[in-house]
């Protein structure tokens, strides 16, 4: 079975992690969103 290249954490985390989501209006409405259903969310997340 072939697996895809892994990305770096730092990568992945500049591109969808909390920050990344706190700069953009969509990215703050889906982390509110989120909160609604209970998730607990933030940079402690790591």
């Amino acid at each position: 079975m072939h697996y895809p290249r892994k990305i770096s954490r730092i990568k992945k985390a500049r591109k969808q992690g909390f920050r990344a989501r706190m700069r953009t209006s969509k990215g703050r409405k889906l982390l509110n969103r989120q909160r609604r259903i209970g998730r607990t969310l933030g940079p402690s997340r790591l």
